[in-house]
């Protein structure tokens, strides 16, 4: 997941459990998104991840604790121009 995940993503949170290693509670909100700083090539100490996130809060994260929300979709908007009217002066 790792390769998928790059700075700047969006991130949800879908584990707020306590921190694997210490068993102190997290300071993330489960169903709140985050963006990633930064993405550490380093194992978890709990084996089932190959990255910790960098979202700003704390050090860094365990991948199994969020999801990759998708990229949000360009939208074509068309946008009304007012322009001067035109006047012809007749004599």
């Amino acid at each position: 997941m790792s390769d998928a995940i790059g700075p700047g993503d969006l991130v949800l949170c879908v584990n707020a459990a306590p921190n694997h290693a210490t068993r102190r509670p997290v300071p993330l909100q489960a169903g709140e998104t985050y963006r990633v700083l930064a993405v550490m090539e380093f194992a978890c100490p709990c084996g089932r991840s190959d990255a910790l996130l960098d979202v700003g809060i704390d050090f860094a994260w365990c991948q199994t604790r969020f999801r990759l929300l998708p990229k949000p979709k360009a939208q074509v908007r068309t946008r009304r121009v007012s322009a001067p009217k035109e006047t012809e002066t007749i004599r």
